[in-house]
């Protein structure tokens, strides 16, 4: 399955719906979209209203733009996690790491 990426960007707020999965195959895909246009001081919102599925490598990628963003003193938010995406981040402990609303 693939990902779509809907982006909405406001001053140095990056807000990204995700559809489909964040696997090792679309992982790549979302961290070269971070690159191109995060600003890591500003805010990133992830909404993963419709994402059925995030694998280890789409944890990765979470994992390393969150901690270039704390250095930079930015905030990483996590909207509409679904109860298995839920149950991964407190397996691994990064329900205590990432915000999520």
């Amino acid at each position: 399955m693939e990902l779509e990426m809907m982006k909405k960007k406001e001053g140095n707020q990056l807000e990204i719906l995700l559809k489909g999965e964040l696997n090792t195959n679309t992982a790549p895909e979302l961290k070269a979209l971070l690159e191109e246009e995060l600003d890591i001081s500003g805010v990133l919102i992830l909404d993963f209203a419709d994402c059925d599925f995030v694998s280890s490598a789409g944890l990765r990628v979470l994992l390393n733009t969150f901690k270039s963003m704390k250095s930079a003193h930015g905030q990483m938010k996590f909207l509409n996690i679904g109860p298995n995406f839920h149950e991964v981040l407190y397996i691994t402990g990064l329900d205590a790491v990432f915000k999520v609303q």
